[in-house]
């Protein structure tokens, strides 16, 4: 996929209206339930990552990661399933260590904490992040012991660096503030389908 930005630098696409009973968390995952049931399946994230514009072989991989990862943490007190299927209602409790902070414990957007990833971790630019910033600021967040909670932040964040830095390789504050209540996913989906029509 070529590394071009998702968005014009000055744009901020606002989420779904009718998802307006969800908190950001919820809002951030719901891209990925393909038939609106509520209930996320490796195929649907698989469908959802090839919806956005990655190739077979990181939709894959990120299928398998996402849904092993978060199916039992979102599905207390059940019996595990095969199919690995992750609640929406539940997300929340597979927040793990070694983040941002930008979402609180129930799922709330923490403006203080978002706006303090650009104000701490950007020096070349105020507005965008270099790789190099990316990695430090992944390190400042990460704890030593938290070895899963690491994992997962930089496989996010390296996943939405490589999907949406601009052709200088910076990833802008726009960018990221949509990704945080997914309404990243659905104009990178509309940007694809556009494309394919061209």
């Amino acid at each position: 996929m070529a590394s071009s930005s998702v968005f014009p630098p000055t744009t901020i696409i606002s989420s779904n209206q009718s998802n307006g009973e969800m908190n950001v968390l919820q809002k951030h995952v719901s891209f990925f339930d393909r038939n609106n049931d509520g209930i996320i399946y490796p195929w649907e994230t698989f469908q959802g990552f090839r919806a956005i514009g990655c190739g077979i072989a990181l939709s894959t991989a990120s299928a398998i990661f996402i849904n092993l990862g978060l199916s039992s943490k979102t599905r207390p007190g059940k019996f595990p399933s095969l199919l690995f299927p992750i609640e929406i209602k539940n997300i929340t409790r597979a927040k793990h260590g070694s983040d941002s902070g930008v979402y609180d414990t129930e799922g709330r957007f923490v403006p203080v904490k978002f706006e303090e990833i650009f104000h701490k971790h950007c020096h070349a630019n105020s507005n965008a992040l270099t790789s190099e910033e990316l990695a430090a600021m992944l390190k400042a967040n990460g704890d030593p012991k938290d070895y899963a909670g690491r994992l997962a932040s930089w496989t996010e964040w390296k996943i939405l660096y490589l999907l949406g830095k601009d052709k200088n390789g910076l990833l802008h504050k726009e960018t990221v503030r949509a990704v945080y209540d997914g309404s990243l996913f659905e104009q990178m989906e509309r940007n694809k389908l556009s494309a394919q029509k061209m």
